[in-house]
């Protein structure tokens, strides 16, 4: 019999690999300062493309002050408790009417986190006979939610409507056998790729096939739709969403969740997921917190015309010095490049070192092999010199990519990045 470890002496695993090489800089890199456009990275000033900070809330100081108040009057422990057993307040509950009423759902329920609420939620919706349909391009916490699924489920090629269509199909005959039912799942955006979920045409399906729909809607939370209410907003078909998600990681820049659906569907909920029955409940600061920025988000319409300029400046300009930034519908801004893991430490070093810009670099397992995506994430906060420095930036990293700079750096960059300075 082999010893468990084994496998993690012999096989890092393809990002583990490169850890010597790759940590302190290129992941796990230490942000230092104010959460803001420009930060201090390794002791230097860089233009941040990596917070998720949509809205530009994290340090203005109307939220510093609540937050600061919250944390004085309750402190970080209240309430104690689960909700179901000593952690519930008014304010928890006056929190949920107001997201309900914000994305247009009848109920909401909090929790405590995106990604632990994610893999409960769906826990909580489905049983063995029952069968999952989900986009191949979903995010993690997608994924590890429907590995918990005890029955069928299916992915479909990423928001491709005839493969969609063809997975309905086979849920359907196996739900028919089953007796179980059907639980789509799509996101509102694609946090890599930057594109909408096709919600509009997944929606019509329901004509067709008898599904309910789940949308995580982290990234269209606060940045699209009229009111901010999301890709579902976005898109006209809101009320055609069975189960709506969203994180306040992004627009609301704090930590948390919630749900949102019809009432009796989150009043089942609130009794059936494993995550919040069993889990301390969302800190008192966190709740008060949450409630500025949302009426933030109602009353100051201006900081969604911001991070849109700034969105608008930054893709259009990056299109127009022919970069690929694919299909985006966001504020995600990916920008594609061909290269090996070595070229893209390279590039990415180049652009922190020499020219102040950080942004993050997705490789291989998350894409496929030989293509580098350099994410960007466009913020309120950032001004219009920062995208025309930015720009600037990677004008000067065109011209390195075309004649081979990167592709003779990367035989050295290992080495190179060994050295801890």
């Amino acid at each position: 019999m082999k010893d468990l470890f084994d496998k993690i002496y012999k096989d890092k695993g393809p990002l583990g690999k490169w850890a010597e090489q790759a940590e302190g800089y290129f992941v796990f890199p230490k942000l230092e300062g104010e959460i803001s456009n420009r930060m201090k990275f390794r002791g230097k000033e860089v233009i941040t493309w990596s917070i998720n900070d949509y809205l530009g809330l994290a340090n203005h100081p109307e939220v510093r002050k609540v937050d600061a108040e919250a944390a004085k009057q309750y402190g970080s422990a209240y309430p104690m408790g689960a909700r179901m057993m000593s952690g519930h307040t008014d304010l928890h509950e006056r929190l949920q009417d107001e997201l309900a009423a914000f994305v247009h759902k009848q109920s909401a329920y909090l929790l405590n986190f995106g990604y632990q609420g994610m893999v409960s939620t769906i826990d909580a919706l489905v049983s063995k006979s029952d069968v999952i349909v989900y986009d191949v391009d979903a995010h993690a916490c997608i994924i590890d939610g429907v590995r918990l699924h005890l029955g069928q489920r299916f992915t479909y090629k990423h928001n491709d409507m005839e493969s969609i269509e063809k997975n309905l199909q086979r849920a359907t005959k196996i739900a028919e056998q089953t007796g179980g039912g059907i639980l789509l799942i799509s996101e509102g955006v694609f946090g890599m790729r930057g594109e909408q979920g096709k919600l509009k045409e997944i929606v019509e399906l329901k004509k067709k096939y008898q599904f309910r729909l789940f949308v995580d809607d982290a990234h269209g939370f606060g940045t699209l739709g009229k009111t901010g209410a999301g890709a579902g907003e976005e898109q006209g078909v809101q009320d055609e969403i069975d189960v709506y998600f969203a994180t306040f990681a992004k627009s609301l820049a704090s930590t948390g969740a919630f749900i949102a659906g019809d009432k009796e569907i989150m009043d089942y909920l609130k009794y059936n997921l494993r995550s919040q029955m069993f889990a301390k409940s969302l800190q008192m600061q966190l709740v008060v917190g949450a409630l500025k920025r949302l009426e933030m988000l109602r009353t100051m319409p201006e900081l969604k015309e911001k991070l849109w300029e700034n969105v608008n400046a930054l893709q259009n300009g990056l299109k127009e010095r022919g970069f690929d930034i694919g299909t985006t519908q966001s504020c995600v801004t990916p920008v594609y490049l061909k290269g090996s893991i070595p070229e893209a430490m390279a590039l990415v070093k180049d652009l922190r070192e020499n020219h102040g810009v950080f942004c993050s670099i997705v490789v291989y397992p998350v894409i496929p092999k030989g293509l580098i995506l350099l994410r960007m994430i466009p913020t309120a906060s950032h001004t219009l010199k920062d995208v025309e420095e930015t720009l600037d930036a990677f004008s000067a990293i065109r011209e390195r990519l075309e004649n081979g700079t990167y592709k003779r750096l990367s035989a050295t960059v290992s080495a190179a990045m060994a050295e801890k300075s």
